[in-house]
């Protein structure tokens, strides 16, 4: 909490969310006002609720780095025990080494490629990479006081912001491609649910959050026996009620119940039941006003 506080201070003073086989190239750096990546963001405003102003932004992005890491610095560069790859930022946006094609999103280039588009200036080299130079946990750990992984999170610390700014244009990038991809019979329900729940500061963070945690649930690759966990099977899951702190509610139990879905259908080797805990609590700060 300390490491937060101390991070929160300096955010606010600076400040005055398909995986495969890629090149060894570098990602290019673009000037100042070059327009976003086309196909990938979606600046519009959240539909059906009032938008965040900037204390409200800052505090989802605080939530969002104490849901993944405790809001410590040292958690800006992590590798789950496991796990293939890295997760960086406030939002563990995953990295995947070079020749690794997993079945989650990858969503660290999509970051560094926003920051580029926003024209932002001195990113570390380390995260201009293509491929994540780390092969292994192992060796990731090994470097993780060397100035490549120092000098990121120190980076990433300094740009809390920007990050906050990424995951919040992921969320509303995602449910026109929610709509276009789930089954016509659900659409209207999965847009009045959305409405529903974005008409509260709290409902707002709870679908920021979710795609940044889960995904937008259309990756078919992201289930198990056809069963999915993003925010599009979240939205279809909901029961009916008022829009509100109920919606708010009900969006948290609904999330659970895909989550607890999830563990039961997932590999029993990979001990997913390891997580519901934790995936809980982080569902249970949805209910709560922001």
């Amino acid at each position: 909490m300390q490491d937060l506080c101390l991070l929160l201070v300096a955010s606010l003073l600076l400040s005055a969310c398909s995986p495969g086989q890629r090149s060894d190239r570098t990602v290019t750096q673009k000037p100042a006002g070059s327009p976003p990546v086309p196909g990938k963001l979606d600046r519009s405003r959240l539909p059906g609720g009032s938008a965040l102003n900037g204390t409200q932004q800052r505090a989802v992005g605080m939530k969002i780095w104490q849901n993944e890491s405790g809001g410590k610095v040292s958690g800006l560069t992590h590798w789950n025990e496991g796990e293939e790859f890295p997760s960086l930022g406030i939002g563990h946006f995953i990295w995947y080494p070079r020749g690794f094609d997993g079945r989650w999103t990858e969503t660290w280039p999509e970051f560094i490629e926003f920051a580029q588009a926003r024209g932002v200036r001195k990113i570390p080299p380390v995260a201009l990479l293509s491929d994540c130079p780390w092969s292994n946990r192992q060796e990731f750990q090994r470097d993780f006081n060397t100035a490549a992984l120092s000098g990121l999170r120190t980076w990433l610390a300094a740009n809390i912001d920007l990050q906050t700014k990424f995951i919040m244009a992921k969320s509303r990038a995602a449910l026109p491609r929610i709509l276009a991809a789930a089954p016509t019979i659900h659409r209207a329900r999965i847009r009045a649910n959305y409405d529903r729940v974005a008409t509260t500061p709290n409902g707002i963070y709870a679908l920021i959050d979710y795609v940044n945690f889960k995904g937008d649930g259309t990756n078919p690759r992201e289930r198990y026996r056809g069963q999915g966990w993003g925010l599009m099977w979240v939205l279809m899951d909901m029961r009916e009620g008022p829009p509100g702190q109920a919606a708010a509610r009900e969006f948290a139990a609904a999330a659970k119940r895909r989550l607890d879905l999830r563990v039961k259908n997932s590999p029993p080797a990979r001990g997913e039941q390891r997580w519901t805990a934790g995936w809980h609590n982080r569902c249970d700060t949805y209910a709560k006003a922001l």
